[in-house]
């Protein structure tokens, strides 16, 4: 795709960059708050890539992401264009909320509607004005608050465009994943937009490796796709496959002492920590099900009975 991009109000002629803010709604105090946008329209014909962060406020780590991939980009080098959204949930984001006001989770509310709720005319706002004029997306997360995952790509990988642009991406893992009810990645899916949903570190933290694996994989994702030429790709291994997680439940409720970490490839039966009470007089042990890698933990060692504990990709044989 080429040519002029209309965003808004705004016209954006090819070889220029530029920033603006979509209006979204007024806070109580009559503030206007926008969805803020940079857009940088290469010079040549080629894929329009949007990237988005904070679809949950306090998940900062893709801001941090989006701008050092922005800082690398000049239109005058790029073929085709990128729509970059750093902080789609603005009101979330200040508040250091993952949910709006209305505490909606905005990521179960695509693709919105003009008349819906807060969450849903957000939504809808960024359906129309950034995924409608994409070819291809990547959403960036992290974890929920008190857990922490492993650098991970999210997508369907049985769609030929989307298990490219993930092999290209190059994160340790590449979950092949169905899309949830409501997901941005949903709807952008039944647009016929490639996805990938991008996972690292824990929220209201900035992970340096997460950080440092999000970027470049954006980058390699872009080299693959030729709108980028001067990108070298990664000498890392390729990314391992993986069609199954699961969450280890906690059997009791105390006190959680994990013996493993992120990463880290266990066998089945293996012990992965144990349960036990404030006095020590109690103590429960939990066990691998199966053989897999720990992609992702709680942070928080106060568990409930039922609690997910630790999340376990399975390595088939």
């Amino acid at each position: 795709m080429s040519g002029v991009i209309q965003i808004g109000n705004a016209t954006i002629p090819p070889g220029e960059q530029r920033r603006l803010e979509l209006p979204v709604a007024r806070l109580p105090t009559q503030t206007l708050l926008g969805l803020p946008v940079t857009v940088i329209n290469g010079t040549r014909s080629g894929p329009r890539l949007w990237l988005s962060a904070a679809i949950h406020g306090d998940e900062i780590n893709g801001v941090e992401i989006i701008r050092q991939v922005l800082h690398q980009i000049s239109p005058r080098q790029l073929c085709g264009s990128i729509i970059a959204v750093p902080i789609v949930n603005v009101f979330g984001f200040i508040e250091q909320s993952r949910y709006l006001p209305d505490r909606r989770d905005l990521n179960r509310s695509f693709p919105g509607s003009a008349r819906g709720s807060l969450a849903s005319r957000l939504a809808h706002l960024f359906m129309k004005e950034v995924v409608m004029r994409c070819t291809h997306g990547i959403d960036l997360h992290t974890a929920s608050h008190h857990r922490i995952n492993l650098p991970q790509i999210r997508a369907n990988l049985c769609d030929r465009e989307t298990y490219r642009c993930a092999q290209a991406f190059g994160a340790p893992l590449m979950i092949h994943a169905t899309t949830r009810d409501g997901s941005l990645r949903q709807a952008a899916t039944q647009l016929g937009i490639p996805v990938l949903l991008y996972e690292s570190g824990e929220a209201l933290r900035f992970d340096a490796e997460g950080i440092s694996v999000g970027t470049r994989g954006i980058l390699q994702v872009m080299a693959m796709l030729g709108m980028i030429s001067t990108f070298a790709p990664s000498p890392f291994p390729p990314s391992l496959e993986v069609k199954k997680t699961q969450w280890v439940r906690s059997p009791s409720s105390g006190i959680l002492h994990l013996e493993v970490g992120l990463g880290q490839s266990i066998s089945k039966k293996q012990r992965l920590g144990i349960i036990c009470d404030a006095f020590g007089d109690q103590t429960m042990k939990v066990y691998a099900p199966f053989d897999g890698v720990i992609i992702g933990h709680t942070q928080n060692p106060l568990v409930n009975q039922g609690d997910a504990i630790l999340n376990l990709a399975a390595i088939e044989p």
